[in-house]
């Protein structure tokens, strides 16, 4: 059910008597379903009509985010949710909403973009992801760096 987003004709005045609205209820006034954009190998959007005669395309699943590093914005595929402030589930749900922490090819990023509302994933890369090349090395060089000399 989609909420109405408008004060209920059930509020009272102060001195006890009842509001009366001036107007009925309008189509404007009234909230959509949430998209639940959720990260998958193929991409799916949905156009919903709005106000004024304008189109809004609504992001359904999604794969790809537009992260935005240093300056510079580079096109990045999309792994997994890390956390959500919405609701803990959503991260194991892999629902995308704003604000949520995803991982990307290019490490961890924060969306910035609303994908139910606007229909594709912008970020903020907060963390670059490390090379294997560089993992591989510095796991084999943090065991020669605690080794202990042996006793005499």
């Amino acid at each position: 059910m989609v909420q109405y987003h408008k004060i209920s004709k059930t509020k009272y005045k102060g001195t006890g008597g009842a509001k009366r609205s001036r107007s009925d209820k309008v189509k404007a006034h009234y909230g959509g379903f949430f998209s639940r954009t959720r990260i998958e190998k193929a991409e799916k959007r949905e156009a919903a009509s709005v106000k004024g005669r304008g189109l809004k395309v609504k992001a359904k699943a999604v794969s790809f985010a537009n992260v935005s590093h240093g300056g510079k914005i580079s096109k990045a595929k999309l792994i997994t949710v890390l956390e959500s402030p919405d609701n803990r589930h959503y991260a194991r749900e892999n629902v995308v909403t704003k604000g949520c922490l995803v991982q990307t090819e290019m490490g961890s990023a924060r969306v910035t973009s609303r994908p139910g509302q606007h229909g594709i994933v912008n970020a903020i890369l907060v963390s670059a992801a490390v090379p294997k090349e560089v993992r591989g090395e510095a796991k084999q060089a943090v065991p020669n760096a605690e080794a202990k000399p042996a006793k005499a």
